[in-house]
């Protein structure tokens, strides 16, 4: 029987991976030094989508320094993205970064996993990190994903019950691995006048920092947050989305060419969404 790629990688989702690396990876804090290495590996913990370099103990230049894990809460999502580092979900031992005069909190994890070689695993956040000599943000690339963005004629609709936020036919489509494609809207073809700005940034690897609008409640409607998101100044890579709209397709009623989108269930999606998927 043939294997649907896509879902087969989907479901590898609750095992602790792996993948090695031949990049030269190197962090700081504050100009610090806190690691130089050429023998890193990328994991990935059990639920986590998005992975965190691993590197030699041999290969940092600050000092690991033993603490207590952090509890997992009751209710863990079954699927976590970038954030919460100290909820660990394979077996190992939580660290403490000593870079100098200065404590990095619960940035540190040796998984007991043998494959591992006894490396650390290091939250991304805190530091400043280069690949090769290339700065990089937001998390470490997954050598198993891309992203495309295609110029479209599609109609695309978006609307929140009977509101409709969005009406064009000149999108541009953004194919990234294993996330629904995104629909980027011209500014002009979105009611922009009916949303307000969040005041929530995030930071993408692949496509850089994003600001958000919000739906407020009007009308006995509930308001819907970060409904929409934009990069004023996108990456390389993904310059042709410069200054447009995307709305999540998980807090909307998309339609495309006429036919409605289910709502996909993603790590965007609310965490009751995802227990039912």
């Amino acid at each position: 029987m043939a294997l649907r790629l896509g879902q087969h990688l989907s479901s590898l989702v609750a095992e602790l991976r792996w993948e090695p690396v031949t990049r030269r990876i190197r962090a700081s804090l504050g100009g610090v030094p806190v690691l130089d290495t050429t023998d890193a590996v990328l994991v990935w913990e059990p639920r986590r989508v998005v992975p965190m370099y691993a590197v030699p103990v041999r290969d940092l230049s600050a000092r690991l320094a033993p603490r207590p894990p952090t509890p997992l809460p009751p209710h863990v999502p079954p699927v976590l993205g970038p954030v919460n580092f100290g909820w660990h979900t394979t077996p190992g031992r939580s660290h403490d970064l000593v870079v100098g005069d200065e404590v990095v909190a619960d940035c540190a994890f040796m998984p007991d996993d043998p494959d591992l070689g006894g490396r650390v695993v290091l939250e991304w956040a805190p530091f400043d990190w280069v690949e090769e000599a290339t700065p990089v943000t937001g998390h470490p690339h997954d050598p198993f994903k891309r992203i495309d963005v295609l110029a479209a004629d599609r109609h695309v609709v978006v609307r929140v019950d009977d509101v409709v936020l969005a009406d064009t036919r000149r999108p541009t489509a953004l194919y990234e691995t294993h996330i629904p494609v995104r629909w980027y809207l011209p500014a002009q073809d979105v009611r922009l006048d009916l949303l307000e700005p969040s005041g929530s940034v995030t930071t993408c690897a692949y496509k850089g920092d994003a600001r958000y609008w919000s739906l407020p409640a009007r009308d006995g409607r509930p308001a819907v947050e970060d409904v929409a998101w934009s990069y004023p100044h996108p990456l390389p890579e993904v310059a042709a989305v410069r200054d447009l709209v995307c709305f999540y397709a998980e807090r909307t009623d998309l339609v495309v060419d006429d036919v409605p989108v289910p709502r996909p269930v993603t790590p965007w999606s609310s965490p009751a969404d995802q227990e039912r998927s």
